[in-house]
């Protein structure tokens, strides 16, 4: 098939050209179209489902919302995990399904068990689910606030209602925009503070204020009335517009005279309770949203319909109010586009200028070069028909010189082909020959031309097919890569294959078909030497450089002959040295991808106010703005937002770090260094706990595990007091153990709370039940929403509640109960007000209660860090009966990625070997050309260990990749010593010549005539991922590991395939 392909190509080259141009166009038009975005989304497919009990507290959040709903959610099928968080008036439950279920269908069954559910909850609870967002949602963060000079002018309440009436409600319509989430600020009210002093004295209830409230709030239509020739629509209008209209509604009318709600309440603006704050630069409070993108959703169509429509909404905002991103992913998408395409294009370049160099031949080199873009053309266009994204992943490990291999072995074969006037025609052969003897030159006619391309060009087909072929399916395992590793590394493979593809495809139809037409037809002259025999008169600078390689190999491959065995030995030791050396490295995930933003996670003790963080937080971004000229701006994110997909508490707080482009850095050169500084600053800020990580990995973590840190050790258990005791002694354990940072342990227990113990003796003496005292509690702290008040197009709830200014212990215990007979009793009569710590969270994971302490590993893998651990709290950790741990975070997600590429990689090997027998038709000679996956190993362990990289995913599928290109070179020398053997060439000696000899002759010549190619192959594959192996680029350290792994690799694995393969050759060779 293959020989057919090459004859068609060359014999209709329009055709080829018409498909080369057709190729060009939907390459071009798929890489315009395709979506781009700084890595993969890895987070699993999840639905949020999110419940907003404002009166409960955490035990009954888990007891009567959590846990009901959690187990009505378990049969539901394809359901994979279950995680949760029960908080005063808060429950968030996490459902992990399958990576095959689709989104819309999990959603689906989750809304219909929910519909079922909702009758068990208690009253006044909100369940919703969670918007079709991802760990890469949130690409838009925004603060909304006033100019400078017009501070004054705009409250933080009329600003929170601008973000949420005019910013949302415009930009909820965007296409791709999932959500749109308000933070910060006060959510207006119209407030009803209730005087208990005032009710008494008119013996009104709380009840009857807001029974009343309830029924003098709407409007009603009465159909319509006919009247002459008209008809009259009727409408009743009562429902309220100002404070004024609240106030004037009657409650009730005692002894003739009406109570109006003004009478027993303060009629105001109010705001709903707080669970969250946004401060920045250290200014005060700011309100601001974030923008979070529909699941699937192309991110650069999404983010330029965002930034189109805030600027629409920018011109309709009031005067001296602005609009001002603070975390803008565009930024990082751009600096990693550019960081892959520097890559490649420096990458192209040297592939380019050692092709020219060892060919010797610049149209050759430019023939073969041109593979390159075409073949790229060809993946962009495969990777759009595929759904896959462009990001640092999948065109993070293309290596030109890979991709133009078989196009080097092919257009290589006929340079040196027509260049040693070799020619396949009789006729052609002899006319050169006779031009020569004439001392002219030669010139073949473009029929000639065609008919020699074709035939060396079919003479190495098979060696430059099967070596495509093995790098490409080297690849397929990785395909089979699932969970977080396949979300990360299968569009990385299957770029790459169909960059190979392209490549495979391009070398048996375009490159035959330019080398023919483009190609060089003149061939020089040779001349006679002394001894009679035809030699080129001058030589061009690729052969005095091949020839000078030579002379300097020869000898060195007599002596590796000489002493085979002694090699061989030397070759098995230095892999177990190797093999040794691995164990050493450590192991790491994949590196951090440098996002050029850094998130600091605040936290301060349990029970801390939230106008005491709000000052904390603007003391630690006063601080960071003054000491560090890298900052461009930090804004603080206390507490939850108004969805509540990360539900912190009031005590916790991320500060997002905005920085200038690391070029303009001075107070330290790399990011861990600035880091470390900051960490140092905050420390200074008593009581506030900080540690740094980055905005995009930190929410991945969360999302992927619950757990914002690197690394978690999950303790199970029933009794939480018995789980914040282990947990703590497992944080006393580990905190002096190298590489471990910013340990946290799960806050679940310690909040501060005033607790109404009810008395049932004293209550039967006064006829109340529970339900009534609940009530009048609930609506007069919490509040109880009676209604709306409608401005215009806005809503606002109108709520019943104390005065905030009444609200504390003292007036809680003299809270007036009403009892049947008019009368009222103060809830210190019938109840016991205590002051009693008490579980500020409770976390479940498949239903079962757990406590985390997570840290971040810092100055060290974690691999290493986590199995030093592992033997400390193995030796010195005793859990109580029924309680257990184990480990989550990244660690987890190394081991399950090791153990698949413990799978995969053999699973590439047993290919790479049945491909090599399919070419090489020879169990032993394949299992020679297999010798130099061990050799290319060598190269790979000793590159990461000179850089100090420990082993990641991403330098195991460098092993991968590396495994491919290495039996290349076997291939060629083993096909040029059975090419030797068929054509019986011996030693050019008289007399007698043995076996040993005509062997030892063979493998010479061999090396000596494929020692251009082997070393061609091997520079253009290391030298294009050299750049990768350099570059200190956003979103490099992702890339570095491959390409370290490839170029260590190949060196030893080119230089052993040229020493060793050799001697293992002689040694096993009897013929």
């Amino acid at each position: 098939m293959f020989q057919k392909l090459i004859t068609y190509s060359i014999r209709h080259k329009m055709v080829v050209g018409v498909m080369t141009i057709a190729l060009i166009v939907w390459g071009v038009w798929s890489l315009v179209h395709l979506p781009f975005d700084s890595t993969p989304d890895i987070t699993d497919n999840q639905v949020q489902v999110i419940t907003q009990a404002s009166s409960l507290g955490a035990q009954e959040v888990e007891q009567y919302v959590t846990t009901p709903i959690e187990m009505a959610l378990a049969n539901i099928p394809r359901l994979e995990e279950r995680r949760s968080i029960s908080r005063s008036g808060l429950s968030v439950i996490t459902l992990v399904f399958e990576d095959g279920a689709d989104t819309y269908w999990a959603r689906e069954q989750v809304s219909q068990v929910l519909s079922g559910v909702k009758e068990e909850l208690p009253k006044n609870t909100d369940v919703e689910m969670g918007p079709i967002a991802t760990a890469l949602g949130e690409i838009y963060h925004y603060t909304v606030r006033a100019k400078e000079g017009y501070e004054d002018k705009y409250s933080l309440t009329q600003l929170r209602t601008i973000q949420d009436w005019i910013v949302r409600k415009q930009l909820s319509g965007t296409p791709g925009v999932a959500e749109v989430s308000g933070w910060g600020g006060y959510v207006k009210q119209y407030e009803v503070a209730i005087n208990t002093d005032q009710l008494n004295a008119n013996n009104v209830t709380v009840s009857e204020v807001f029974d009343a409230l309830e029924r003098n709030n709407a409007n009603t239509g009465g159909s319509y009335i006919e009247q002459n020739s008209n008809q009259y629509f009727i409408r009743g209008i009562g429902v309220v517009k100002s404070l004024q209209d609240i106030a004037n509604i009657p409650v009730k009318t005692v002894n003739g005279t009406p109570v109006k709600v003004g009478d027993v309440a303060k009629v105001q603006q109010g705001h709903a309770t707080r669970f969250g704050a946004v401060t920045r630069n250290g200014e005060g409070e700011v309100v601001a949203g974030i923008a979070i993108m529909l699941k699937g959703e192309n991110f650069q169509q999404v983010i330029k319909n965002v930034k189109e429509r805030i600027a629409q909404i920018q011109k309709s905002l009031p005067e001296g109010v602005v609009i001002e991103p603070f975390i803008d992913r565009t930024n990082l998408v751009d600096r990693v586009e550019g960081t892959i395409a520097h890559n490649l294009i420096e990458g192209g370049l040297i592939v380019i200028f050692v092709l020219i160099v060892f060919l010797g031949n610049w149209r050759a080199g430019l023939v073969v070069a041109s593979v390159i873009p075409l073949s790229m053309l060809f993946a962009f266009g495969m990777m759009k028909a595929f759904g896959i994204d462009g990001n640092l992943m999948s065109l993070g490990a293309i290596d030109f010189g890979m991709i133009v291999d078989s196009a080097v072995i092919i257009v290589e074969a006929v340079v040196t082909h027509i260049h040693n006037g070799d020619f396949s025609q009789p006729a052609v052969r002899a006319a050169y020959l006779a031009r020569s003897n004439a001392g002219g030159g030669f010139r073949l006619s473009q029929a000639e031309m065609d008919e020699e391309v074709h035939y060396s060009a079919s003479r190495i087909r098979q060696s430059a097919a099967f070596g495509e072929i093995i790098i490409m399916i080297v690849y397929v395992p990785l395909m089979t890569l699932v969970g977080i590793e396949g979300k990360m590394f299968r569009p990385m493979a299957l770029t790459v294959f169909f960059a190979i593809l392209g490549a495979f495809i391009l070398s048996l139809t375009y490159v035959p078909m330019a080398s023919s037409l483009f190609l060089s037809r003149k061939v020089k002259a040779k001349v006679r030497d002394a001894n009679g025999k035809l030699v080129f008169e001058h030589k061009s600078f690729s052969d005095k450089m091949i020839g000078k390689l030579q002379s300097w190999y020869r000898p060195v491959l007599e002596w590796v002959l000489a002493r085979h065995k002694d090699v061989i030995t030397a070759a098995v030791a230095l892999f177990c040295v190797s093999v040794v050396g691995f164990k050493f490295l450590g192991g790491e995930f994949i590196p951090s991808l440098e996002e050029g933003d850094f998130a600091v996670e605040a936290s301060m003790a349990q029970g801390t106010s939230l106008s005491q963080m709000v000052e904390c937080c603007g003391k630690a971004e006063k601080l960071l703005k003054a000491e560090y000229p890298e900052v461009k701006q930090v804004v603080s994110r206390i507490g939850s937002a108004e969805i509540p997909t990360d539900p912190m508490p009031m005590e916790r707080a991320d500060i997002m770090v905005a920085l200038k482009p690391k070029a303009e850095w001075t107070s330290a050169k790399t990011t861990p260094e600035l880091m470390e500084k900051m960490e140092e600053t905050l420390k200074t800020i008593p009581g506030l706990e900080a540690e740094i990580s980055q905005p995009i990995q930190m929410r991945n973590n969360e999302l992927l595990t619950g757990i914002k840190q690197d690394v978690a050790i999950k303790i199970f258990g029933d009794d939480l007091d018995v789980l914040t005791q282990q947990a703590q002694k497992v944080e006393r354990l580990i905190k002096n153990v190298r590489g471990v940072s910013g340990i946290f342990v799960e806050q679940v227990s310690g909040l501060p709370q005033i607790q109404v113990v009810y008395n049932h003796e004293r209550m039967a003496e006064y006829g109340v039940n529970v339900d009534d005292i609940n009530k009048v509690l609930e609506t007069t702290f919490a509040g109880a929403v009676a209604g709306v008040v409608y401005e215009g197009d806005k809503k606002f709830d109108v709520v019943l509640r104390m005065d905030t200014a009444d609200r504390s212990a003292e007036s809680l215990a003299g809270l007036a109960i009403p009892l049947d007979d008019g009368s009222a009793v103060p809830l210190q009569q019938i109840a016991s007000i205590e002051y009693r710590p008490a579980p500020a969270q409770v976390s479940h994971e498949d239903g079962a209660r757990r406590i985390y302490v997570g840290f971040n590993v810092k100055g060290r893998d974690v691999q290493s860090t986590v199995e030093e651990i592992q033997k400390l709290l193995d030796q010195k950790l005793k859990m109580p009966e029924g309680y257990y741990y184990n480990y989550g975070g990244e660690f987890e997600n190394l081991q399950s990625a090791t153990q698949r590429l413990l799978v995969v990689i053999p699973a590439a090997l047993v290919v790479i070997l049945l491909l090599l027998y399919a070419t090489v038709k020879n169990l032993r000679e394949s299992l020679f050309v297999f010798s130099a996956i061990p050799l290319a190993a060598i190269g790979g362990v000793w590159a990461l260990w000179l850089r100090g990289m420990p082993f990641s995913i991403s330098a195991g599928v460098g092993f991968i990749a590396l495994f491919g290109v290495a039996v290349l070179n076997g291939i060629v020398l083993i096909g040029q010593m059975n090419q030797l053997q068929r054509a019986g060439v011996r030693p050019s000696k008289e007399g007698a010549v043995s076996v040993a000899e005509i062997i030892h002759h063979r493998i010479v010549e061999s090396c000596m005539i494929r020692l251009r190619p082997v070393l061609m192959t091997a520079l253009v594959a290391s030298m294009g991922f050299l750049p990768m192996a350099l570059s200190q680029g956003d979103g490099a350290e992702v890339q570095r590991p491959l390409a370290t792994v490839v170029i260590g690799g190949l060196v030893t694995s080119t230089l052993l395939t040229l020493l060793v393969l050799p001697a293992i050759y002689k040694l096993f060779t009897k013929k």
